[in-house]
């Protein structure tokens, strides 16, 4: 015959239905701890990295683009960047990859201003 005696036995014992599932919840877990988890903050990181844009900073495009911040344009979500000299193109806050650098916020106490006032 053709069809072996394994097949006709019976199986063992029953398992239940969360059992068959703990498998499953494992891996999701996994999955969450390693991977959705560091994603969510990364992403996160990365609006607050584009909210803090400001004139001045130096700044990298998805497509490679490395260019100063000229003008930050908050209606249209866009920015003006100087890519070279008196060549500026408007990009969209949405496509900056990184900030290579970070100017100084501008101080607006007068504490600050008498200090450097001072050093002069």
């Amino acid at each position: 015959m053709l069809i072996s005696s394994a097949y006709a036995q019976a199986a063992g014992e029953p398992t239940s239905a969360f059992g068959a599932f703990v498998p499953l919840i494992l891996i999701f877990v996994i999955f969450y701890f390693l991977l959705i988890r560091p994603q969510q903050k990364k992403v996160k990181e990365h609006k607050a990295m584009l909210e803090a844009v400001r004139r001045g900073d130096r700044i990298v495009t998805n497509g490679g683009i490395v260019g100063l911040v000229t003008k930050v344009l908050p209606e249209e979500r866009a920015l003006m960047v100087e890519i070279a000299e008196n060549i500026k193109v408007k990009v969209m806050r949405d496509m900056v990859s990184s900030v290579l650098s970070k100017t100084e916020p501008v101080s607006t106490d007068k504490t600050a201003e008498s200090d450097s006032a001072k050093e002069k």
